[in-house]
């Protein structure tokens, strides 16, 4: 399955249901090979060294059920706001995906308007992934 605004809105819904309007919140959605989605948030950990990326619960639920992630959103919103923002999946989750390859779909933010998303493929984000030379010397 391709990133699509049906995606976006999973995770809008979770993070609309999951938080209060007053605080700053995030989700996650994912689809797998099957078209499943799968959502999650990022627990808040006390101590922000331990915190995780609002994808990882959908990471793992993926790959506990032995399905091949596509395509990934995150988004956030600041507290008492009405505009939800596109993340660009970090290094870390960034990495995380890479182990479904460099085709699955990532949004970004629009360049002009950061509350639109863009669906690029990991190898676009990462045109450098460091892990190429490894499969360019065979």
């Amino acid at each position: 399955m391709k990133l699509d605004q049906r995606l976006v809105d999973a995770a809008i819904e979770l993070m609309n249901k999951r938080f209060p309007k007053d605080e700053e919140a995030g989700a996650a959605a994912m689809y797998t090979e099957d078209g499943e989605i799968l959502t999650s948030v990022s627990p808040d950990i006390p101590n922000g060294a331990a915190a995780l990326c609002h994808e990882t619960g959908a990471l793992c639920e993926a790959y506990k059920l032995d399905k091949k992630v596509t395509a990934s959103v995150c988004v956030n919103r600041a507290a008492n706001a009405e505009t939800i923002r596109i993340l660009t999946p970090c290094g870390i989750c960034q990495e995380r995906l890479f182990m479904w390859g460099p085709d699955v779909e990532v949004a970004v933010p629009d360049p002009k308007d950061t509350s639109k998303w863009i669906a690029k493929k990991l190898a676009e984000v990462q045109p450098y992934y460091w892990f190429k030379v490894f499969t360019t010397e065979q």
